[in-house]
């Protein structure tokens, strides 16, 4: 697909991602949660991260300008509560930090990070326990999701406040999710682990956790390689590079001829679904980038950008995104799971437009 096709798709996503009115989906509060920008959690936060790479990757300035006024907007709404979900919006603030040189970003950086080094939940093993905004716990579970939803803030913030301590915790956290999470068998990731029952519960191995990973290592490890720190024959990073190439040959493997991958990955009569499917070619694209993936599995990433052209409305919704999903109770159950327009599908297919883009010539 040539820039200019990208671009545009990657405007219309944007656009209405953050411009769209929420009145058009009625009162339905699940439907409102969606595609509400300005709720301060992991949903806004996956939008908010691919904002910023897209107004990068496609050198928009006003748009990373839309990214600081989200925050200035928002911010407030930061201090109300500190759970693991929460910790996604703050991982633009190094980058505009790094724009805007405002020192505000830099102390609230520090200041959430070492909340989060020294005083979030942990599971016993000591990972991070996946704590959320809404009242629920999930005491002692490890989820997919806290890699993309709050190591990568870490691992920037380690890299903003050339904090070692914070990168290595950073790479623990990767570890010791991959290890907790990983199916040695398949190479492909379970949605959860409970520490406390010592089981993946349903034992859903589902696309968008393994999404959250592809695309969210990636980042994570290249964050760190320009913090200046040496990481050769470090032990973490040694394995987690093992276990990620396990974990993105296998995801190739199980894409369908489509483009896209089932809902639930080893079940290949369920659903296709698009969020994760962008954030899995995402992965492929940054992994390969960086040398963490061989370049020949780029083929993979191109077809499902191809294949997300269409579910591309013209008014710029992305078709096909799961609703929020918690780790269910059965495999079964992720079959059916509604299907809607949502910030963080629209936010993974931006990050998949913003990396092709990087790919193509101009």
């Amino acid at each position: 697909m040539n820039r200019e096709t990208l671009e545009k798709k990657a405007r219309q996503v944007y656009q209405y991602m953050m411009h769209s009115e929420r009145t058009q989906w009625g009162n339905h509060e699940w439907i409102d949660w969606a595609m509400n920008i300005d709720r301060w959690d992991w949903n806004a936060g996956v939008g908010l991260i691919a904002a910023a790479e897209y107004g990068r990757a496609a050198g928009e300035e006003r748009v990373i300008g839309e990214v600081e006024a989200w925050v200035t907007r928002n911010r407030d709404q930061s201090e109300a509560v500190k759970v693991i979900n929460s910790m996604a919006p703050f991982a633009v603030y190094p980058q505009l930090y790094d724009r805007q040189n405002n020192p505000y970003y830099r102390e609230k950086t520090k200041e959430t990070a070492e909340w989060m080094a020294a005083q979030s939940p942990r599971t016993r093993n000591g990972a991070f326990e996946h704590t959320v905004t809404e009242k629920a716990s999930f005491r002692e579970q490890i989820w997919a999701d806290t890699i993309f939803m709050a190591v990568l803030f870490l691992a920037r913030a380690a890299r903003l406040l050339s904090d070692r301590r914070m990168a290595d915790e950073a790479l623990r956290q990767v570890l010791l999710h991959l290890r907790a999470l990983q199916d040695e068998e398949t190479g492909l990731l379970f949605h959860g682990w409970n520490c406390e029952a010592g089981d993946w519960m349903s034992a859903a191995r589902w696309n968008r956790a393994n999404a959250w990973n592809a695309c969210g290592i990636p980042m994570i490890l290249e964050e760190l390689a320009s913090s200046g720190f040496d990481f050769d024959e470090n032990e973490m990073l040694i394995e987690i590079k093992i276990r990620y190439r396990r974990l993105i040959y296998a995801l190739a493997l199980r894409q369908n001829a489509s483009g896209l991958w089932p809902t639930v990955l080893d079940r290949p009569e369920f659903y296709e679904e698009t969020s994760g499917s962008a954030g899995i070619a995402c992965g492929i694209y940054k992994a390969a980038r960086i040398g963490l993936a061989p370049a020949s599995l780029k083929e993979s990433a191109d077809r499902t950008v191809l294949a997300m052209v269409a579910y591309i409305s013209d008014n710029g919704a992305v078709r096909g995104a799961s609703g929020g999903t918690p780790v269910l109770e059965s495999v079964a159950a992720y079959n059916k799971v509604p299907i809607f327009p949502t910030v963080y599908g629209q936010g993974l297919t931006l990050l998949l437009f913003a990396e092709a883009l990087n790919q193509v010539e101009g």
